[in-house]
């Protein structure tokens, strides 16, 4: 329990740190901007579709919500996540370092892994924060829509895009404990992120057995089958192990730099 406690007053220093600056609230507000605008194209888009295949039709063919409307804005969000969450994992070590306050927490009860957790929890919440707000706009289909959209596919599309942003998390984390510059942190981590991105380009069925391990770690492609509403435990494998990964490796950084001080 001490432990659990320890981290709990981790993540509550950090998200008041958050909240006491700009950074909370703007990651919200951008969040929630572009969700609102993604979903209103989307639905609009699906409106227009929906009328023209009902005048082409004796009986038009209803059009499914989920297709049309909320999986394209879940695959826009992971882009924007892509963009926002190096701001939310840039000052994590980096500012610690800067005031010189790392010291501090180096020599409190508290060990290396729980300052750690706390410190990805944080963001992470922050980031699940930002997922449901922008959720709110879909609650709006099951009031108006005559043929409510399935639950299960919005259900694993969050997850998808929880553990998708995560694993950015929790390789910003990593990277924030490298420097004690923010804006060095923020900079890192999105050329890496990009990178990551990228590796699931390389999805191609005729690729040979190399190129093929390297689309297996494009972050991107285990999130498809999620949006569409199928959860496979592969998927949600792979980004817990990636997720331990990056942990793994801030644990690794933020040890080292105890022993050498």
């Amino acid at each position: 329990m001490t432990a659990v406690r320890n981290i709990a007053a981790i993540v509550e220093k950090e998200w008041r740190h958050y909240f006491g600056s700009p950074i909370a609230w703007v990651a919200l507000f951008v969040w929630t901007l572009l969700f609102g605008i993604f979903f209103s194209f989307g639905l609009s888009f699906f409106v227009k579709q929906s009328a023209m295949t009902a005048q082409q039709m004796e009986f038009g063919q209803k059009l499914s919500l989920n297709e049309y409307v909320i999986r394209p804005v879940f695959h826009n969000m992971a882009v924007v996540a892509l963009f926002l969450t190096p701001m939310l994992t840039m000052r994590l070590f980096a500012e610690e370092k800067r005031q010189g306050t790392l010291e501090l927490l180096a020599t409190s009860p508290l060990t290396d892994l729980q300052i750690v957790l706390g410190k990805f929890l944080a963001a992470t919440g922050l980031y699940a924060l930002m997922i449901l707000a922008g959720l709110l706009n879909l609650a709006m289909l099951w009031h108006y829509s005559t043929t409510p959209p399935e639950w299960k596919p919005v259900a694993t599309g969050f997850l998808a895009l929880l553990l998708f942003g995560a694993c950015f998390i929790a390789l910003g984390t990593f990277l924030s404990t490298l420097t004690r510059n923010q804006i060095v942190a923020g900079i890192l981590s999105f050329c890496l992120f990009l990178g990551i991105w990228t590796l699931g380009w390389a999805d191609d069925p005729t690729n040979g057995p190399v190129m093929k391990v390297v689309a297996y770690l494009g972050v991107t492609n285990h999130m498809e089958d999620m949006v569409k509403g199928v959860l496979e435990l592969k998927d949600v494998i792979f980004y817990l192990s990636f997720i331990a990964f990056g942990l793994f490796l801030a644990h690794q950084s933020v040890e080292s730099q105890r022993w050498r001080a």
